[in-house]
């Protein structure tokens, strides 16, 4: 890839990457709504609102492949979510075949199978079970991503991710953390790899506690190097800190879960899931 575009490059993962993609795309370019207040010379930016279509057709021009974290990355109010990750999601992946990019990484969200108890053991092809708008956004992304491949033919790689840092923050982390190093790794997968048309996997480490079941991602040649177990005091530090959860502590999708839940708890434990 001569020139990849990263989106979302004011966010907190977008920061990261910016320090960690140059390394093997050096003629990286970045976008977001406005310029990071710490944008470094030599740092080639373009502002863009992913809701005006003409605005992202512009901002795709001339570029390979694209790294897409631009959202709305927490659950809000419903139209804040519609215009950045729906209408927004649309915007680039129609810009994209309309400007003939080759790839795109979608930065999904293992929040599109939140309400899955923390017991079972996901694979990429369960049903979506989204536990927030925000969830409900990023399953529309991976609609849209298989829709474009297929329809298409552009090559997509959709990144359920689950817990992006240096070490996990919390319990329910442990099962779900990414090590930067391994984030690179699978977008290079999604950039690179000769024999991807579409694919789902799971933003994971090499974690021992794991939830999900990554085969798909280490068909492709995902050689994760990070471990939670590493950081287990860490994690169990930032737990002490939490109050008591009773929805969020039985879901993997946690806190997300029991925010606004006015559901049947105890119906929901027993229900069969698809």
């Amino acid at each position: 890839m001569e020139r990849v575009l990263l989106t979302g490059a004011g966010g907190g993962v977008g920061k990261r990457l910016r320090q960690m993609l140059p390394a093997h795309y050096p003629k990286l370019l970045l976008s977001d709504i406005k310029a990071p207040d710490d944008l470094e010379p030599g740092e080639e930016f373009i502002a863009a609102d992913l809701s005006d279509l003409s605005a992202v057709e512009r901002m795709v021009g001339g570029v390979e492949g694209i790294v897409h974290f631009g959202a709305y990355s927490v659950e809000g109010p419903w139209e804040a979510i519609l215009n950045a990750n729906i209408v927004g999601t649309y915007n680039l992946f129609e810009a994209a075949r309309r400007k003939g990019v080759k790839r795109i990484v979608f930065a999904s969200s293992n929040h599109v199978v939140g309400f899955y108890p923390r017991d079972e053991r996901l694979t990429t092809e369960v049903t979506a079970l989204p536990d927030t708008l925000y969830g409900v956004s990023k399953t529309f992304g991976e609609g849209l991503g298989a829709f474009y491949a297929y329809k298409h033919g552009l090559r997509v790689l959709c990144l359920r991710i689950g817990n992006f840092g240096d070490t996990p923050l919390d319990v329910r982390r442990l099962s779900i953390w990414l090590q930067p190093d391994d984030m690179v790794q699978l977008i290079k997968i999604g950039l690179e790899h000769p024999d991807l048309g579409f694919e789902i996997f799971y933003g994971a480490s090499d974690n021992s506690r794991g939830w999900w079941d990554n085969a798909r991602a280490y068909r492709y040649g995902y050689k994760p190097s990070g471990n939670s177990e590493d950081h287990l005091q860490a994690a169990f530090d930032g737990q002490a800190k939490l109050a008591s959860d009773p929805v969020g502590d039985y879901f993997q999708g946690g806190p997300f879960c029991s925010q606004d839940f006015t559901g049947d708890f105890d119906r929901m434990k027993t229900r069969e899931r698809p």
